[in-house]
């Protein structure tokens, strides 16, 4: 592909045009300066459904087709790629994974699913259906999140940085850096692609946030107070999994061996005074 200016390689042919999907729009902020857009926007979350988590695994990746889950759970010797119903309280289908690899971020490329693994630098190709282990190829940065965009795939590895790589290789064709009002975005963890945005939960905090896929600008900023669930004792039961449903700005949220799963659906919100505060750093 044709490199974009610096800090903003190859992930420009993924920017969709046009009017934004409907039902995602928030109360606005000005930017200072105009840096990055016009205005970001602010959301708060309106629970539709509470649902069960089946097997309330350490999530890692999730996706939503056709009423059917895809969940990636981690943990050295507990890791699993999981298939069941939206709504089901046992996973229909699972598959372990080798007890050295600790299972990552999962997106659908036709009829494969990929899964990325934390620090063991590969990544796996499942069928999505049967579940059975298709290949495994090597992969060069730790493996978080991953979704598909519009034609590429891209992926986080817990820094500020987007990778755009190549659906079928997996190999990196290009990088943007994640920003709020300037200041950079870190802890990118499970992502999503929904209404020509990138969807991403960031480790340890309460917010999503929507980027622009062309410029690495937040957009959007959506505090996830309703849903967050208490699990005194255990500091890695963080909002982790973020799957788009066919609704306007809807969405279905879990968490690591949290004890539900949640559709919800955006709602406005007030602009905070600082909101660059809120997710960067």
């Amino acid at each position: 592909m044709v490199p974009g200016p610096p800090g903003a390689m190859g992930l420009a042919r993924c920017q969709r045009g046009g009017a934004r999907e409907p039902g995602t729009g928030g109360a606005a902020h000005s930017r200072h300066g105009g840096r990055g857009g016009d205005t970001l926007r602010f959301h708060r979350l309106r629970v539709l459904r509470r649902l069960p988590h089946p097997g309330r695994g350490f999530t890692q990746g999730l996706i939503v087709g056709q009423d059917m889950v895809w969940e990636s759970s981690g943990g050295y010797g507990q890791s699993a790629l999981r298939r069941y119903p939206l709504g089901a309280r046992q996973p229909e289908g699972q598959a372990s994974l080798p007890p050295e690899l600790f299972g990552e971020g999962i997106c659908r490329a036709g009829d494969h699913m990929w899964q990325l693994t934390w620090r063991e630098r590969v990544a796996l190709r499942w069928d999505a259906w049967s579940l059975e282990l298709v290949e495994t190829i090597p992969f060069n940065r730790e493996g978080w999140g991953i979704c598909a965009a519009d034609g590429s795939i891209l992926t986080s590895d817990g820094t500020s940085e987007l990778i755009s790589r190549d659906p079928g290789t997996l190999e990196p064709i290009g990088m943007v850096g994640v920003r709020c009002d300037g200041e950079r975005v870190n802890d990118l963890n499970d992502l999503e692609w929904a209404g020509g945005q990138v969807w991403a939960n960031l480790l340890g905090k309460r917010y999503l946030v929507g980027i622009d896929p062309g410029t690495g600008e937040v957009t959007d900023i959506v505090d996830a107070k309703a849903v967050m669930e208490r699990h005194w004792g255990d500091p890695e039961a963080v909002l982790n999994g973020v799957a788009a449903l066919p609704g306007a700005g809807e969405f279905l949220l879990t968490g690591k061996n949290w004890r539900s799963m949640y559709h919800v659906r955006l709602a406005e919100d007030r602009a905070p005074k600082e909101p660059a505060g809120l997710v960067a750093g």
